[in-house]
């Protein structure tokens, strides 16, 4: 049996398909762990690897604007040696001009969504704290949604998604299917580091909206979900998934 795989990859100086916002989260202190929090690295370079590699010019702005931190267990060189083995985000910290995206980054406040093709918010431990209630952040999101655009959520970004209404005051995931990180990997998490990380639980607060399907794949198994023009991914290992289901909707 023969077997073909065509697949675009933008070479150097070609011209930009289009522009794509990741939102991530502006540092922050966690009030159960005390730990300095922010962005899990490979949430953002693992999508961005995949939105490149596909002609997209790509913007990274921060809840508050200025300068971003990734959460440290995401960190390939941190000690704990958690990430060691991602070589994608440890790849982009030795570029220049990706280290320059994390510095100085627009708020949500400063940016028109008329000027992107897609959005995709970036998860990590910061999402559940600045991420949540953040109605500047849900109108964002939803212009995009609303305007049919695709609108992407990974991990703990998806925290958005218990709150975000609709024009029409409906919750963005009313009838639909959709996932984030789950019970079984909070457990996993808050097993290994002995001491409960999170404040409350995606997937527990998911399954209390009615008119709703949040689904969970094998603990920590890349597993992204379309819905129509919305994209969730499960956790750190879902983010290139999904941001393959924001290009495969932008070439429809």
């Amino acid at each position: 049996m023969t077997k073909e795989v065509n697949k675009y990859v933008h070479f150097h100086n070609a011209q930009y398909k289009g522009k794509i916002l990741m939102v991530a989260s502006s540092p922050a202190v966690s009030e159960q762990t005390g730990w300095p929090i922010g962005f899990w690295a490979s949430e953002l370079t693992h999508p961005l690897y995949v939105f490149q590699e596909a002609g997209y010019e790509t913007e990274i702005i921060s809840t508050e604007g200025g300068d971003l931190k990734m959460d440290n267990y995401s960190d390939p060189t941190d000690t704990s040696g958690y990430s060691a083995g991602d070589i994608i985000s440890l790849g982009y910290m030795q570029k220049e001009d990706f280290n320059s995206l994390l510095k100085n980054t627009k708020s949500i406040k400063e940016v028109n969504h008329e000027e992107y093709d897609a959005i995709f918010l970036v998860g990590g431990q910061g999402p559940m704290y600045t991420f949540r209630g953040n109605k500047d952040l849900q109108h964002l999101f939803v212009s995009f949604y609303e305007k049919g655009k695709p609108s992407a959520a990974v991990c703990h970004s998806t925290t958005l998604l218990l709150e975000a209404r609709t024009s029409n005051n409906d919750l963005i995931v009313k009838n639909k299917i959709w996932t984030g990180f789950a019970d079984a990997e909070e457990d996993f998490a808050d097993q290994a580091a002995g001491v409960k990380i999170q404040p409350y639980r995606i997937e527990a607060e998911a399954r209390k909206i009615p008119d709703t399907t949040f689904k969970v794949a094998a603990p920590f198994s890349s597993y992204a979900i379309q819905d129509g023009n919305l994209i969730t991914g499960q956790q750190q290992n879902s983010g290139a998934a999904a941001a393959e289901l924001v290009i495969s909707l932008l070439h429809q």
